[in-house]
């Protein structure tokens, strides 16, 4: 009896090294995996601190739904003032003072009893830059988990100046169009310079919800929404100068 209970606690142990030795060789390539995305991610935020996105997530899935992609990069330089203003009252209104992440704004969703659907109001520019840049779209707590240490990593490598140039240019502002330079061209016939303060807003409160908002023949909803933003864009004006010009 003694040498059959040897027996089985040695054939137990040799069962336990053959599960964990299987265990190691599936999670082994995984990690490696994980470490090379890793390490993917992070040099190509820091080439396109320097170089322009050629394509987001969003625009190929777009391409593939059949939509004909229209989107035109151009530098910050080349937007109307009011663009950045207005995009920072609608969408972040502490862009110039925070490293990625409002979490004054997610208290404020959480205390109000806030799921995911209106989790967007605590979603920073930087965070919608991710989301864009490496993400999908539609609502996932995975998803926002995945936007904070990208947020703060793009935070810490590029300047403000060039996150809110990076979003500008990749932003969806409508089915198939990308940027504010081709939604400028699109909906008002005119470049991103020339936009009016109006116009620029109009197309800010056009971003939750790009592909059933359309900012040339604003709903009533749509305007009343505009008409909010625009409110706030004398007093954000001093809290955008982060990405304006030196006066």
């Amino acid at each position: 009896m003694a040498v059959q209970g040897v027996s089985g606690g040695r054939t137990q142990k040799r069962t336990k090294r053959r599960k964990k030795r299987a265990l190691s060789r599936w999670l082994t390539p995984i990690l490696w995996f994980l470490a090379f995305l890793a390490a993917a991610v992070l040099l190509s935020i820091v080439a396109f601190r320097f170089i322009n996105p050629p394509f987001t997530p969003v625009m190929v899935a777009e391409k593939l739904r059949g939509a004909t992609l229209r989107r035109q990069w151009v530098p910050i330089e080349a937007m109307s003032p009011h663009l950045p203003v207005a995009v920072i009252a609608a969408e972040d209104g502490r862009f110039c003072r925070h490293w990625g992440v409002d979490w004054s704004a997610v208290r404020e969703v959480i205390r109000q009893g806030g799921g995911l659907g209106s989790f967007r109001g605590a979603s920073t520019i930087p965070m919608q830059t991710a989301k864009n840049l490496y993400l999908w779209s539609g609502r996932s707590y995975l998803r926002k988990a995945l936007e904070v240490p990208l947020a703060y990593t793009m935070s810490t490598l590029w300047p403000k100046k060039r996150m809110m140039e990076v979003y500008l240019n990749i932003a969806q502002l409508g089915p198939g169009v990308f940027g504010v330079e081709a939604a400028s061209r699109y909906y008002f016939k005119k470049s991103a310079a020339e936009l009016t303060r109006h116009e620029a807003v109009l197309l800010a409160a056009t971003l939750p919800n790009p592909r059933f908002r359309n900012p040339a023949k604003p709903s009533r909803h749509l305007r009343v929404v505009a008409k909010r933003i625009e409110r706030r864009v004398p007093y954000m004006t001093a809290r955008a100068a982060c990405v304006l010009p030196p006066r």
